[in-house]
């Protein structure tokens, strides 16, 4: 019995192209199909892991107002917040009135960038300072995390001039933090950092205080 020969159009090289195209395209739709199915539940998770990150720096009884609704974008010199442009403030209101403020900020560590959260009161004193997102070493680097070492605590409660401002490094550079056994680079970016957001602070307190910057694009997701 002889073998069904194959039909001359699969030969052509517009069949192959066609078929390629079909399967990129079905594949498109289900990855269309996939993130719309999917699109509520991630802005959802977004949601809640930002309100779990703001809420670590910003007490409950200081405020309330939406925290996530109630925010501003304010453009920065990348040179004062180092790697940012744009900072995000995050204003908690008790009675319509302004009693603090929150606001993401980026520090530099030996494997990389350190995002931190951070809250003041009105008057620039620190409310809680929280890494949310880092690559340092496990064992070492990481305990910047409040989960591993209660190292992130000791920021509370400071200003800007308590401790003075050449305070503001750690004591191996003759300031006033502790570092790490064999991880001196990560506890000096988050300092630094710190320092750098009360800084921002300072120099954005009456507009902010005052409510003359203009909020932000959009609505709260």
């Amino acid at each position: 019995m002889g073998t069904v020969s194959e039909p001359s159009y699969r030969k052509r090289v517009g069949y192959h192209a066609g078929l390629l195209w079909a399967m990129a395209a079905i594949c498109s739709a289900a990855m269309v199909i996939g993130y719309t199915a999917t699109f509520k539940d991630i802005q959802q998770r977004q949601r809640e892991d930002m309100l779990s990150s703001l809420r670590q720096v910003m007490p409950d009884e200081i405020h309330d107002n939406d925290l996530l609704a109630d925010k501003v974008d304010i453009p920065v010199d990348s040179a004062v917040i180092a790697g940012n442009t744009l900072i995000r403030v995050y204003r908690a209101r008790k009675q319509h009135v302004a009693t603090g403020f929150a606001y993401q900020i980026t520090g530099f560590g030996y494997a990389g960038p350190i995002e931190i959260m951070m809250g003041v009161d009105v008057n620039g004193k620190i409310l809680g300072v929280r890494v949310i997102a880092h690559a340092e070493t496990p064992g070492l680097g990481d305990k910047i995390e409040v989960k591993k070492s209660h190292w992130i605590e000791a920021f509370k409660g400071l200003l800007l001039g308590a401790p003075p401002v050449e305070k503001w490094l750690v004591k191996k550079d003759g300031g006033q933090f502790d570092q790490f056994t064999g991880a001196t680079i990560t506890p000096r970016g988050v300092v630094k950092a710190v320092k750098q957001g009360l800084e921002f602070f300072q120099q954005h307190k009456q507009s902010l205080l005052q409510g003359n910057t203009a909020p932000a694009a959009g609505k709260s997701s």
